[in-house]
């Protein structure tokens, strides 16, 4: 009776052993996509006003055309 309750205080010890890091590293999961969550929505909010100053810019260099030297397009 000793051995089958030792076998199964180990199996059970073992299983400890593996759920200990495994949640840790789902923890580190977690907090990881957490992050790059983060960033990519900084990285949508740089692009956006990329976007909007390259408008900007588009329209004023547009606007300036008709200035002397400003044969870029032509």
């Amino acid at each position: 009776m000793l051995w089958p309750m030792t076998a199964v205080a180990l199996g059970f010890l073992g299983l400890v052993a593996i759920a200990v890091p495994a949640l840790r590293v789902g923890l580190e999961v977690r907090r990881l996509a957490r992050r790059l969550d983060d960033a990519a929505q900084q990285l949508s909010r740089a692009t956006r006003d990329l976007e909007r100053s390259a408008g900007d810019l588009a329209r004023r260099a547009g606007s300036a055309g008709d200035l002397p030297g400003s044969d870029f397009g032509r």
